[in-house]
């Protein structure tokens, strides 16, 4: 590529950087405050099971629906490979309350009950990360 295509290149990649951000709805970087984060890892009984994974996401599909819950997220282990990173997991479940009191309402709420009592069969494991902010 000649000097003058990989400035008009350089020109035209500048250019197209806040139209890519809104596609992505990028958003400026923000700090949480006053909210509470419950992260969940479920580790499944039959690992290779592609049925049992569809219906753990099916419930956390439905488990969304509760009503204190203000974001949320299903994920997978990532492709990222460190030492500090356990992968180990089969899916995990993110969600954010606004305060305490909400996440104590979606404990016992009925759909996060009938969650654990249908699809609870399906993993081994489970371990939780409740945090609140730090500066508070």
């Amino acid at each position: 590529m000649n000097r003058r295509n990989f400035h008009k290149m350089s020109l035209l990649n500048l250019l197209a950087l806040p139209f890519l951000g809104m596609a992505l709805d990028l958003k400026p970087k923000r700090k949480l405050k006053n909210v509470l984060v419950h992260h969940v890892y479920f580790w499944l009984k039959n690992p290779d099971s592609k049925e049992d994974l569809e219906k753990l996401l099916e419930g956390l599909d439905g488990l969304s629906k509760v009503e204190e819950i203000k974001t949320f997220h299903i994920g997978k282990p990532a492709a990222t490979r460190r030492e500090v990173i356990d992968s180990s997991y089969a899916v995990s479940w993110f969600t954010m309350f606004e305060s305490a009191k909400d996440q104590d309402i979606y404990q016992v709420h009925p759909i996060h009950l009938d969650f654990v009592k249908n699809y609870s069969h399906l993993w081994s494991k489970v371990i939780v990360y409740d945090s609140v902010d730090a500066h508070s």
